[in-house]
C-alpha cells in the first residue's frame, strides 16, 4: 500500500523507478508486455539526459553499450557540407552524448532496476484498464494482456508511463483523439556499415519535402570493422497509418526519394538496402495538456507531453521528469501536492519543447538553406546563410530544451 505505482517499463517508468528507488521510494513497475525485450532502433541521449543518468550510475554501463557522439553535421541533398559542430564532451560539456540503440538503454535500466529494487518489483503482462483513487491511495486495474482477467493493484498514488497511447491520459481526457499528425512520414532501419565521416557523428542531410535523411551509429565496431548504423527517412506524406513501434516498412515506399543520394563520403541508397529490417512510423504528437495531475495520479514523459521526434530529445525530457518528480516525493510527503510541485516545474518546460519541435527543432537549419538556395547546389555556404545564423539556430534549440551548456552548469 506504500508503494508508488508506476505504470510502463520503458525508458521513463524504468529511470522513474531508479530515482524513486534510489531516493528511498517505494515503488513498483507494471508492464503491458509480456516480456520485456530490446526492441527498436537507434535514439540519442542528450548532455541533459546522461547528467541524470549518471547521477543513478550508469554512465560506465552506458558507455560500454553506445556511441560517445562527437558531431553534428549538416548537408543538403546534395552532399554539401552546411554546418558542422562539437557535440558532448567534445563540445565541452561535462557529460556525453550517447547515440545507442533503444534496446540496449532499456536493457541497461531494466538490469539496474532489478538489480537494485529486486526482480519482484517489475511485473510484466499487466495492461492497464483504469485507475481509481480515494483518500487513503490509487486502485489500478489491470488486465493479464489484452481482454484478460482483471486484477486491481493498491498503492499510495500512481504515475502513468505508458506512452502517447496511455490509458491513464485517455481516462482523464477521454475526448483527446488521436495523435497529431505533423504530415512526416518516416521509416527507420539499422544496417552493419563501415564508420561514416568521424565515425560517431550525427548526420542529418535534405529536408522534408524531397526527402531527408537522419544517419548516427549506435554500436562500435565489431571485428569486422562495421559499425551498427541507424538511419531515419523522412518524406512528407499526406496518408498515414496508427503509430505503430514495431510496424515494418517497404524499402520500395520511400528509396525513390534517395536513388540519387551517392555521395562521396555516403551510397545512401545502398546503406538503405542493406538494412536488416526497416520500420514504419508517423511522426505524431499531441497537443499540450493543460495539466497532467489528478489526485494522486500523475502522468509522465510521452504520456504527458509526447512530441515529434526531430529534436533527438523525447526521451530526455522523460528523464528529466523523473528527476523533477522524484525531488518532489522526496521532499512532500503528500503525493497529492507533490504531483502538483511536479507538474507546476515541467509543464510550461515540456510544453514549449513540444511547440518548437514542431517548428524550430534543430534541422531548421536544413529548412532555411532549402529554402533560400530553393533545393539548388551552393557554391558557397557562406553566400547562403551565415555562421552565426547556424549557430543561432542550433544554440536556440539547445536553450528551449534545456541543454545548454549554461542551463547543466546550474
Amino acid at each position: 500500500m506504500d508503494d508508488i505505482v508506476i505504470v510502463g517499463g520503458g525508458i521513463g517508468g524504468l529511470t522513474l523507478g531508479l530515482s524513486l528507488h534510489a531516493a528511498g521510494i517505494p515503488c513498483r513497475i507494471f508492464e503491458s508486455a509480456a516480456e520485456i525485450r530490446a526492441v527498436g532502433v537507434g535514439i540519442n541521449l542528450l548532455p541533459h539526459a546522461t547528467r541524470e543518468l549518471a547521477g543513478l550510475g550508469l554512465e560506465a554501463d552506458l558507455a560500454r553499450v553506445a556511441i560517445a557522439t562527437q558531431d553534428a553535421t549538416f548537408f543538403n541533398r546534395f552532399g554539401q557540407l552546411i554546418y558542422q559542430e562539437k557535440l558532448g564532451r567534445a563540445a565541452g560539456y561535462d557529460h556525453p552524448q550517447f547515440s545507442i540503440h533503444r534496446g540496449d538503454l532499456q536493457m541497461v535500466l531494466l538490469e539496474a532496476f532489478r538489480a537494485r529494487a529486486g526482480a519482484d518489483r517489475l511485473l510484466t503482462n499487466h495492461h492497464c484498464v483504469g485507475v481509481e483513487q480515494d483518500e487513503a491511495g490509487v486502485s489500478v486495474h489491470f488486465s493479464a494482456g489484452q481482454g484478460g482477467a482483471v486484477n486491481t493493484i493498491r498503492g499510495r498514488a500512481a504515475i502513468a508511463c505508458d506512452g502517447i497511447n496511455s490509458a491513464v491520459r485517455k481516462q482523464f481526457f477521454a475526448g483527446e483523439g488521436e495523435p497529431r499528425y505533423s504530415g512526416v512520414n518516416m521509416w527507420r532501419g539499422v544496417t552493419r556499415w563501415k564508420p561514416i565521416l568521424s565515425g560517431a557523428s550525427l548526420i542529418r542531410a535534405g529536408w522534408l519535402s524531397h526527402g531527408k535523411m537522419v544517419i548516427y551509429p549506435i554500436r562500435a565496431a565489431a571485428s569486422d570493422g562495421l559499425q551498427l548504423v541507424n538511419w531515419v527517412a523522412e518524406i512528407e506524406t499526406p496518408v498515414y497509418r496508427k503509430r505503430d513501434w514495431n510496424r515494418p516498412g517497404t524499402v520500395g515506399d520511400f528509396i525513390g526519394a534517395f536513388a540519387d543520394w551517392h555521395f562521396d563520403w555516403l551510397d545512401v541508397p545502398a546503406l538503405i538496402r542493406a538494412a536488416d529490417s526497416v520500420l514504419e512510423f508517423p511522426m505524431v504528437d499531441q497537443d499540450p495538456l493543460p495539466r497532467w495531475s489528478f489526485g494522486r495520479v500523475t502522468l509522465l514523459g510521452d504520456a504527458a507531453h509526447p512530441m515529434v521526434p526531430r529534436g533527438s530529445n523525447g526521451a530526455g525530457q522523460a528523464i528529466l521528469d523523473t528527476r523533477a518528480l522524484t525531488s518532489a516525493l522526496s521532499g512532500i510527503e503528500d503525493p497529492v501536492a507533490a504531483f502538483a510541485a511536479y507538474e507546476n516545474q515541467r509543464l510550461e518546460a515540456t510544453t514549449r519543447v513540444v511547440l518548437t519541435n514542431r517548428t524550430n527543432p534543430p534541422d531548421a537549419i536544413l529548412r532555411e538553406v532549402f529554402q533560400r538556395t530553393h533545393d539548388r547546389p551552393f557554391a558557397s555556404i557562406d553566400d547562403v546563410i551565415s555562421r552565426d545564423e547556424l549557430v543561432a539556430l542550433s544554440e536556440g534549440y539547445k536553450q528551449i530544451a534545456g541543454y545548454s551548456k549554461e542551463a547543466l552548469r546550474v
